[in-house]
């Protein structure tokens, strides 16, 4: 019997190419969940000029919201903003990274990020939202959305389920608001591929169906802002548990290079690959570690390496290395 058909063991995710491509002269601001770390490290790495999360990891989208408006208004936080708990200062409009054991090197901290933000955001060509819940948590006594509990006691929350309605709100203000500021800037949205399974596995799909209805309601009215099927690659394309973390929840290095690749061949300037490739050369070599640093050899490697370093900033000033 002969089977003339190939076989294929791998649903592909068509992806649309972008209107409005980034390349080394775009500015880029990513915010969101833990996977916009992932992402925003591989533009660090290629060195693309960005900022990821000033403010952590933020989760849900009414959470982003705050945070975006208050740097875009430059509305510096105050000491009615933070908190004392566990022998540190927070803050729950912002990730615990930031938590200070000093008050007003904190308050000074979070100030000086709303200004870097704010510039950041006045000046992006790009913004890339990665959404990851719609499940958030709200401070009972303040009766606000909070970003990041802080361990703070589970009794002093209510946790709730965002609505499709509130979620695409709250894009619309993210958008209109960023819009007023920088009329130039274009959007990217994206659904975290990370699985929450501390929510229960019933209640993330609930939440990530969420995500998905509003986004797909509120980029249907829009021609600034596209979307990025990174959920829909972890879920259909790498179907697969060899294609997760240990813990099973998390992409593996594998998937978050594999997702980085079909991002980068539609929404980055294929013009940009060559310095891609000559970023990544020199990023490697910088990261050799030889057996014989004196040796003529590793002298010879490292005086051809700064030679194309040199070569590249000549090219690309603002590029560090």
């Amino acid at each position: 019997m002969t089977i003339n058909k190939v076989m294929k063991f791998q649903t592909t995710i068509p992806i649309k190419k972008s209107d409005f491509l980034i390349d080394y002269s775009s500015k880029l601001v990513s915010l969101g969940s833990c996977f916009a770390e992932n992402m925003g490290e591989k533009f660090d790495y290629n060195k693309f000029s960005t900022i990821t999360n000033p403010f952590g990891i933020i989760f849900n989208p009414i959470s982003l919201e705050k945070i975006i408006v208050r740097s875009i208004h430059k509305k510096y936080f105050t000491e009615k903003d933070v908190f004392f708990h566990n022998e540190a200062w927070h803050c729950f409009e912002v990730h615990s990274e930031l938590s200070s054991p000093d008050k007003a090197d904190f308050l000074a901290t979070l100030n000086q990020l709303i200004d870097t933000t704010n510039w950041h955001i006045e000046n992006a060509t790009h913004c890339i939202i990665t959404l990851g819940t719609s499940w958030a948590y709200k401070h009972i006594e303040s009766d606000e959305i909070v970003a990041n509990c802080h361990k703070v006691p589970q009794q002093q929350f209510v946790k709730e389920l965002l609505s499709v309605a509130d979620i695409e709100s709250s894009l619309k203000r993210i958008v209109s608001e960023i819009q007023v500021v920088n009329s130039n800037c274009k959007f990217i949205f994206t659904i975290s591929p990370v699985r929450h399974s501390k929510d229960g596995f019933i209640e993330n799909n609930v939440s990530k169906s969420h995500l998905i209805t509003a986004l797909y309601q509120f980029l249907s009215n829009t021609t600034s802002s596209i979307y990025f099927p990174s959920y829909e690659i972890m879920m259909d394309e790498l179907r697969d548990y060899r294609f997760y973390a240990e813990d099973m929840l998390h992409p593996s290095q594998t998937a978050i290079d594999y997702i980085w690749m079909k991002f980068s061949e539609n929404y980055i300037n294929e013009t940009e690959f060559e310095t891609m490739q000559h970023v990544s050369e020199i990023q490697k070599a910088l990261n050799h570690r030889p057996f014989n640093p004196n040796s003529e050899s590793h002298l010879k490697f490292q005086d051809n390496l700064k030679q194309k370093i040199n070569a590249i900033v000549a090219k690309y000033p603002d590029m560090k290395f």
